[in-house]
């Protein structure tokens, strides 16, 4: 299925990363399903912007009754389901390397908040959109990562735990779902200039960070939202359980 025919679930639409994946899919053509949980005006004015195409709802991920019900609306309002679901949400985290709290401070509690937001959360969508995906045989699971999975350059405990679990989370759903022609990948960036999650980083992470990739300059959450393309399109209908690094090669894996 090409992008122009797909409809798509972005969650944590309204700003930074979230965004700019609902602007590239909008722009290919596909219908864009903006999910929100705090950020409503955001959300609606993307959602202006993007025009017809777009339907902008509010939801939870962490709650599995309020996945569906956006599942649902979603179906009623384009009169088809969704076929791609972009797990994207981050829930109440801010890249700052100052107040990250270290292995003698960092809670079981930080964790599970986090593996609440990226687990919990990824689970309840693709629960929500496999029954129709496997009835029509077609579907597009992307996770977001990160490259701090392979390369922890700073310690964010609870964050980097949690997309390791995505990591293995994607490989399984893809091994079990692939009978069905679903596909399950994972895009992994590094920091991005500028989201409100990184907002709190300095310019001299950001300069070493440029300094240190070989393209010489920090990754723009638009130019990581054009590699989460290549997973919805025809050209990986043959790829799953794969994660890439969209961050200027800084990891190579």
């Amino acid at each position: 299925m090409e992008i122009k025919d797909q409809i798509v679930l972005v969650t944590g639409a309204s700003r930074g990363l979230g965004r700019e994946i609902a602007r590239s899919f909008a722009r290919e053509g596909a219908k864009v399903v903006i999910n929100y949980f705090n950020s409503e005006e955001h959300a609606v004015a993307l959602e202006r912007e993007l025009g017809d195409r777009a339907i902008a709802i509010r939801a939870d991920v962490r709650n599995a009754d309020q996945v569906i019900a956006m599942f649902e609306k979603a179906k009623n309002h384009f009169d088809a389901p969704i076929t791609t679901i972009i797990n994207n949400a981050l829930v109440s985290f801010k890249f700052d390397p100052v107040k990250n709290k270290d292995a003698f401070k960092v809670a079981w509690e930080d964790y599970h908040q986090q593996l609440e937001g990226a687990i919990r959360g990824a689970l309840n969508t693709v629960q929500a959109g496999l029954p129709r995906m496997k009835e029509s045989q077609f579907g597009r699971i992307i996770n977001i990562g990160t490259n701090l999975v392979q390369n922890p350059v700073v310690p964010y405990h609870d964050y980097n735990t949690s997309k390791a679990a995505l990591l293995g989370f994607t490989r399984s759903m893809a091994a079990d779902l692939g009978q069905y022609g679903i596909t399950v990948n994972m895009v992994s960036g590094g920091l991005l200039q500028t989201t409100d999650a990184s907002a709190a980083t300095s310019d001299e992470v950001f300069n070493l960070i440029k300094a240190s990739t070989p393209m010489k300059k920090v990754t723009t959450p638009a130019e990581m939202a054009d590699s989460v393309l290549f997973f919805a399109s025809p050209w990986s209908r043959a790829v799953t359980g794969q994660n890439i690094m969209a961050d200027g090669g800084l990891v190579m894996s």
